[in-house]
C-alpha cells in the first residue's frame, strides 16, 4: 500500500483529522498506515510503552458499518476504551472489502484481552443489527396487503 499523501512522501498524521483528498484513509479520525511500521500517533497513551508495546499489534477485522455502534459517533468512545483496556487502538480501512482493521497495541495480556472484548462487541452489534433486519422484514410482510385485494 502506498503512503497516504498526495505527493508520496510519508508525513506524521494529525490525530483526529481525515484528509478527504487521500484515497487510503480510514475512519474515525485515524489515517491508514502501512503494516510493519510503528503507529504515527503523537498522543500515545502513557500506559503504552514505547517502542516495545508498538511492535506487534493484535489485529481484528470488523465490518465498517459496525464501527459507529462500537466506538460512538466520530469515535468518541475510543479514548475511554483505550484507557479502561490499557491499550492503544488504531483503525485502518480495507477499502475493497467493507472491513476495517482494528490494530490493538499494548502489553501482551492487555492487547489480547482488548481484542477479545472488541470481537465480542462486534459480534453482539452484528447480531443485534441482524435481529433488527429480521424484525423489519417480518413487519414489512405483515403490512403487505393479502389476497383480499385481488
Amino acid at each position: 500500500m502506498a503512503p497516504c499523501t498526495k505527493s508520496g512522501e510519508e508525513r506524521a498524521p494529525e490525530p483526529g483529522i481525515l484528509a478527504p483528498e487521500t484515497s487510503c484513509q480510514s475512519v474515525i479520525g485515524f489515517e491508514a498506515r502501512r503494516m510493519g511500521t510503528l503507529p504515527g500517533r503523537k498522543d500515545i497513551p502513557p500506559w503504552v510503552k514505547v517502542p516495545e508495546d508498538l511492535k506487534d499489534p493484535e489485529v481484528l477485522q470488523v465490518q465498517t458499518q459496525l464501527l459507529e455502534a462500537m466506538f460512538g459517533p466520530a469515535g468518541s468512545r475510543i479514548p475511554y476504551i483505550e484507557q479502561v483496556s490499557k491499550v492503544m487502538l488504531e483503525l485502518k480501512v480495507l477499502e475493497s472489502s467493507g472491513l476495517t482493521e482494528v490494530l490493538v497495541y499494548g502489553s501482551y495480556l492487555y492487547k489480547l484481552r482488548a481484542k477479545w472484548m472488541l470481537q465480542s462487541m462486534a459480534e453482539w452489534h452484528r447480531q443485534r443489527r441482524e435481529r433488527g433486519m429480521l424484525k423489519l422484514e417480518d413487519a414489512m410482510k405483515a403490512l403487505q396487503l393479502g389476497s383480499w385485494m385481488k
